[in-house]
């Protein structure tokens, strides 16, 4: 069994689970469970978690909301598809291959920011993305470090195919890789990439993330049946996220001291990830983003990537199998079968102050 069949089977195993879970998603409740891992743009969370403002925010609405940190990302994905938690964080690419293409119904509730930098494909020497022809590539396989290389490769009119293969490789053990010998070029995220380029002067970013604005985006995800049936918990989460934008916003030292050493970083070293990532501090921001005339296609050409390496759900019959709607009603992919929904509703009402 190949990989990519192999994730793809899992998915719609933890999709079968999550639809036996469906009904009681679908209820009124009022206990919930977010689940978060480290990322620059998603360190907010942990903040929002530990200083209590979740807290303030659930208490008003007559809820709890209890945010785990997850260490590993795609576990975080797989266990709220298979209904252990009602949101999780993720980028828009992950969402639609793993919950929405095992048919568990998932809306962009915030849009947080995007990958302006902080995702890189880097390389040891002088070496040019055209001389990664014929040469191993070190990554995360099917995650958003393999878009990025498909992206790369295609600005010098290469492809995978044209690489000595792709080398799966946790994130976990990327910068002990790119220490050897045996490994020349990573495709990897903040804060390996700034680990790497930091600690080894022979490391060249060769292509990252500013280079294809918007494609990478990164999102607090909800159940749709949990929100549309508790749009309270829709609106303690959005509440929170943006009073802590405003403390992110107006340089709140404490705060982002706070959320550095919980990335293992210092305030310096966590200012400069920030600096590689277009967060959407204001609310309106972030709507004007899921509004934008650019985001269908960008979600098109996901949509065809995840088909092309076969995880856009199992056996999907094309790119188009999964639909995906906008805030204007618009649907890129199938209408038949919507599982992946850009919603501005609550960042709207953050906007106008109305939570």
């Amino acid at each position: 069994m190949t990989k990519a069949k192999f994730l793809s089977t899992t998915a719609a195993a933890m999709g079968l689970l999550a639809a036996s879970l469906s009904p009681a998603a679908a209820q009124e409740r009022t206990d919930f469970r977010i689940a978060w891992s480290i990322y620059v743009g998603w360190m907010p969370w942990g903040y929002i978690e530990d200083s209590g403002i979740m807290d303030k925010w659930a208490d008003r609405y007559g809820i709890t909301v209890d945010i785990v940190q997850i260490n590993d990302y795609v576990e975080s994905i797989n266990q709220y598809t298979a209904g252990a938690f009602d949101g999780v964080t993720a980028t828009n690419m992950d969402t639609l291959s793993i919950p929405a293409g095992s048919g568990v119904d998932t809306t962009a509730l915030i849009i947080g920011d995007y990958s302006d930098g902080n995702d890189a494909v880097i390389t040891k020497g002088d070496r040019t993305l055209a001389d990664l022809a014929g040469t191993p590539v070190n990554l995360v396989e099917l995650s958003v470090s393999h878009y990025l290389l498909a992206r790369a490769l295609d600005t010098v009119g290469l492809a995978e195919r044209d690489l000595d293969g792709v080398v799966n490789t946790s994130d976990a053990d990327m910068i002990a890789a790119f220490a050897t010998d045996d490994v020349q070029t990573v495709v990897t995220w903040n804060p390996l990439v700034s680990e790497i380029l930091g600690s080894n002067p022979d490391a060249t970013n060769l292509f990252d993330s500013s280079q294809i604005p918007g494609e990478i985006l990164d999102l607090l995800v909800v159940n749709t049946d949990t929100l549309q049936a508790n749009p309270d918990f829709g609106k303690a989460l959005v509440g929170a996220w943006y009073e802590v934008m405003g403390l992110m916003a107006a340089g709140d030292e404490a705060a982002l001291t706070a959320m550095a050493e919980a990335s293992g970083t210092d305030l310096e070293g966590y200012k400069a990830q920030l600096d590689a990532t277009r967060m959407f501090f204001d609310p309106a921001e972030a709507v004007a983003q899921a509004q934008s005339d650019t985001l269908p296609d960008t979600m098109t050409s996901v949509a065809a990537f995840l088909f092309d390496k076969g995880i856009l759900g199992v056996d999907a019959p094309s790119p188009d199998f999964v639909g995906i709607a906008y805030p204007d009603g618009t649907i890129t992919g199938s209408d038949q079968n919507v599982q992946f929904r850009f919603d501005t509703t609550f960042m709207q009402m953050a906007a106008d102050g109305a939570l």
